[in-house]
C-alpha cells in the first residue's frame, strides 16, 4: 500500500461542483486506505521506446476508497486515456458535452486531450479504481469501444466482475518499476479494456443492449436453425431496420455474419472431434446443402472441410508422436 502522501488540491467553482460555496477545495489524493503509484516521466519516455510497452503502458494507477472531497480539473485534458471504475458510491464528470452523474458499476473512459472535471458526490462519496494508459493499443481499444460509448464517456458494468481486474492493474504497477512489473500492469490493463469491450453496456439504451445480448445467446443455442431477421427483431421487440443497426453496433458484424462465424466455429470442432460426414456436419450447423456449406467453410477457414479435417488430425498425430 502506498504511503499517505501530502494532499494535492484543485479548486473548483460552485457551478462545477454544485455546492453552495463560491470556491470548493477538492482533494486529488491522500485518502485513508488509498493505493497510488505514478511512474516518473523519464521512465514513461523510456518504456514507450521498448517493445510491448510501446503498445500499451500504464503510467498511473490507484484506488481511492470513500474519497470524500475528491476531485480533479484538467482544462486541457490528460496526455493518456483515463479509465475509472466506480466500485461504490456516487460521483460526477463534466466534459464539453455536459455533466453526468456516475454511480456503482459505471466506468468512465476519458480520451487523451479531453477537457474534463470529475469528483465525488458530497453525500455519498465514490470509491474508485482507476488507471491512465497510453500507446497505440490504448487508442485501438478506445476506438473499438466507441460503438458502446456512442460518443459518451460512460459504460455500465458489473463492479464485482471488473473490480478485480482493475485491482490487478494497481497491484502490478505497485510492485516496483522494473520492466517485468510494467509489462504485468500493461497486460492487466489490456485485459480490462478487452473485457469492457465484451461485458460493458452503454450508459444509455441499456435495455436495447440487453435485448441484443439475449438474441446473441439465443443464436448460440439455436445455430442450426434458419436465420430470419424479422423473427429475431420481434423477439428483441424492435423493428427489423432498427434491429439490424443495433445488432451491428453491438457485435460489430451483421446478423448473417455473426451466425456464419458461430456455425463455422462449431463445424471446426465437429470436424476435429467426431467422425461425422461432411454432410452430417453441415446439417448439424444449419446447412441443408453440403456443397454450399463447404464453400462457406472455405471462405471463413481457408480450407475445404475435408482438408481441414485431414490437416488437423495429421497435426494431432504428429504432436502425439513427439511426446
Amino acid at each position: 500500500m502506498a504511503p499517505n502522501i501530502g494532499r494535492s488540491t484543485d479548486c473548483l467553482d460552485k457551478s462545477t461542483t454544485g455546492d453552495d460555496d463560491e470556491l470548493v477545495v477538492m482533494l486529488r489524493d491522500g485518502f485513508p486506505g488509498e493505493r497510488l503509484h505514478v511512474l516518473p516521466r523519464p521512465l514513461v519516455g523510456e518504456a514507450l521506446k521498448q517493445p510491448l510497452t510501446e503498445r500499451l503502458l500504464v503510467t498511473d494507477a490507484g484506488y481511492f476508497p470513500h474519497a470524500e472531497h475528491h476531485g480533479r480539473r484538467r482544462p486541457q485534458g490528460a496526455r493518456e486515456l483515463i479509465v475509472i471504475l466506480v466500485s461504490d458510491g456516487v460521483g460526477w464528470i463534466e466534459t464539453p458535452k455536459g455533466r453526468v452523474t456516475v454511480s456503482t458499476g459505471q466506468v468512465v473512459l476519458l480520451p487523451p486531450g479531453t477537457p474534463h472535471s470529475y469528483g465525488a458526490d458530497s453525500a455519498s462519496p465514490w470509491s474508485i479504481w482507476w488507471f491512465h494508459a497510453t500507446g497505440a493499443d490504448a487508442g485501438a481499444h478506445l476506438d473499438s469501444l466507441q460503438e458502446r460509448l456512442r460518443d459518451e464517456y460512460v459504460l455500465n458494468a458489473d463492479a464485482a466482475t471488473v473490480a478485480p481486474l482493475f485491482e490487478a492493474v494497481v497491484a502490478a504497477l505497485s510492485v516496483d518499476e522494473t520492466r517485468a512489473s510494467l509489462l504485468a500492469a500493461s497486460g492487466a490493463a489490456w485485459h480490462v479494456l478487452a473485457v469492457l469491450g465484451t461485458v460493458a453496456a452503454p450508459s444509455r439504451g441499456t435495455s436495447t443492449h440487453s435485448a441484443i445480448e439475449s438474441i446473441c445467446e439465443y443464436l448460440r443455442q439455436h445455430l442450426e436453425q434458419p436465420t430470419k431477421v424479422p423473427a429475431l427483431a420481434r423477439r428483441a421487440q424492435l423493428s427489423a431496420s432498427h434491429f439490424r443497426v443495433v445488432f451491428r453496433r453491438t457485435t460489430g458484424v451483421s446478423v448473417v455474419e455473426y451466425v456464419r462465424r458461430l456455425r463455422m466455429a462449431r463445424a471446426r470442432f465437429l470436424l476435429e472431434a467426431t467422425d461425422l460426414s461432411i454432410a452430417e456436419v453441415a446439417a448439424s450447423v444449419g446447412y441443408d446443402d453440403p456443397f454450399y456449406f463447404s464453400r462457406q467453410f472455405r471462405t471463413v477457414v481457408g480450407l475445404p472441410p475435408s482438408q481441414f479435417r485431414e490437416h488437423s488430425r495429421r497435426s494431432e498425430t504428429g504432436a502425439r508422436n513427439s511426446t
